[in-house]
């Protein structure tokens, strides 16, 4: 953020102003200025993809799960980290927005430079109060010795194995498993093999054993023997698959606000009110997404939490699973909206003669609907789909579910790309028309919004599907440590089972 502040604000960073003669042509960016400025961006996006899924993931760790009530708390934070999240993004789009077009570019990125700046000073200030948990090794290496050595056994019959003969070893998992251990589960099966014992998974350590001391116990090749935990760790990942792939379809429909709904508004009446001259800028249509996020997000926590917990009994009101389904609709109604909205503002430019021009008289605000519903949507979309991957995935791997969360929204928007390049392609006339040219006035992005939507009615009806078909990770809570009669001390762990509409 130093870097592009420093790029926009210094001119030897930038190629010169373009003459005001009409004849004149502008002198473009010298190789090492777009070095500079793409430099910056790209540091920004690995900065970004380094903080952003820690942040969630670390955020939720500093509340004690083997508590029952800091437990319940976490699904709170959710809500109010993405209400933070969108308040900065409300304010990115007006405030600094403005700064950037009646200021300059210099403190328009300057502003979100101190504040960055002031978020890491606000981070290390902090640090000896957080609850850290210490890296246990690479998650995607256990994943992958799982992998291994189901393959490496493949030849070993299942079903000759009893569960009760699976290798477990509480020890070696007890850096990954703090708060609690997985068990057996059906699915999947074939990767159990990687729990089967068989000659040469397990070696002694070749230290003498004293003589008051029993021998210590052999040590598992990880690369030929998994313990029971580690691969229910792999099913677990793959179980959350189909639900996280739901998820990028809503993020291909909310992305055309950045796209066609832009462009829509583009060619709209923008003023405040009929008598005033004053116009809202297009790309600050997106104040109304963000606003019924907030709001959503508000009731949410507030009014609709504490009313569905009454009558469903879970501490977070209604499950995950049942807010992101609810959002994938409230998302497909979005589009289904646009279309009409699309139609009419078509026609009234057609009904005025103004096709050609590329504008309409219909008022932007007939585009408030959809850019509400997206805001609505992803207020159950997005955060459900955190805290499913949240308490989902495994507990050493809750960084890299949340970033799995992020990845979604990437893919969302490359599968935007790759639809409206597919639509071109199909749409295209002999004349060269097509459904999306440069002048919506002739195309038919009506048609192109409901296409959108087709698509995420049959995304929500896999879903629904998926949701049902959902085994929950089945844990062992380390609920308390009890004294037995010998004064030494016994683990007493719950099962914790949950069934997919009431987890």
């Amino acid at each position: 953020m130093t870097l592009l502040t420093v790029s926009a604000a210094l001119p030897v960073f930038r190629p010169p102003p373009c003459s005001s003669t009409a004849t004149s042509s502008c002198s473009e960016a010298a190789p090492w200025q777009l070095a500079v400025l793409y430099t910056a961006l790209l540091l920004n996006a690995i900065g970004a993809g380094g903080y952003r899924p820690c942040i969630v993931a670390f955020g939720a760790d500093q509340f004690d799960e083997s508590q029952a009530a800091e437990r319940a708390r976490t699904w709170g934070f959710f809500n109010w980290y993405y209400f933070c999240n969108g308040a900065s993004q409300l304010v990115a789009v007006t405030a600094v927005v403005y700064v950037q077009d009646n200021v300059g570019w210099g403190w328009g990125l300057g502003v979100p430079t101190f504040c960055m700046a002031v978020s890491v000073v606000a981070f290390v200030a902090g640090y000896p109060m957080y609850r850290r948990l210490e890296p246990a090794g690479s998650p995607f290496t256990r994943l992958v010795q799982v992998v291994a050595a189901a393959v490496r056994k493949r030849g070993v019959p299942r079903d000759v194995v009893d569960a009760g003969m699976l290798y477990e070893n509480d020890e070696i998992d007890k850096p990954i498993s703090m708060y609690g251990k997985l068990v057996h589960t059906e699915q999947l099966s074939f990767f159990d093999r990687a729990a089967i014992v068989t000659d040469g998974d397990l070696t002694t350590t070749s230290a003498a054993a004293d003589n008051n001391k029993p021998p210590p116990p052999p040590v598992p090749n990880p690369w030929r023997l998994s313990t029971i935990h580690r691969v229910e760790e792999l099913k677990s990942v793959l179980r959350m698959g189909p639900i996280w792939a739901a998820g990028i379809l809503a993020i291909t429909a909310s992305s055309q606000q950045h796209t066609f709904s832009l462009q829509q508004a583009s060619t709209m009446d923008r003023r405040l009110a009929p008598p005033s001259s004053f116009q809202i800028p297009a790309g600050s249509m997106t104040v109304f997404t963000m606003l019924a996020l907030l709001a959503t997000l508000l009731a949410y926590d507030r009014a609709l939490v504490p009313l569905a917990r009454r009558a469903t009994g879970l501490p977070r009101g209604i499950s995950y699973l049942t807010r992101i389904g609810v959002g994938l609709a409230l998302s497909a109604s979005a589009t289904l909206v646009a279309g009409f909205v699309e139609r009419r503002r078509r026609n009234c430019a057609a009904a005025v003669g103004a096709t050609d021009a590329g504008m309409s008289p219909l008022s932007a605000y007939w585009l408030v609907p959809q850019y509400a519903l997206h805001g609505v949507a992803e207020a159950f979309t997005s955060v459900g789909h955190l805290e499913f991957m949240y308490d989902q995935s495994p507990e050493s791997m809750r960084s890299m579910a949340t970033a799995l969360f992020w990845l979604s929204i990437s893919l969302g928007s490359y599968v935007s790309t790759a639809l409206i390049d597919a639509v071109h392609r199909w749409s295209a006339g002999d004349d060269g028309s097509n459904w999306l040219p440069d002048n919506i006035n002739h195309g038919k992005l009506d048609y192109f919004y409901w296409i959108v939507t087709l698509l995420q009615v049959v995304n929500l009806v896999y879903y629904v599907v998926c949701a049902r078909c959902y085994t929950f990770k089945p844990v062992q809570m380390h609920d308390q440590v009890e004294e037995d009669d010998n004064g030494g001390k016994n683990q007493v762990e719950m099962q914790e089972k949950a069934s997919p509409l009431g987890h």
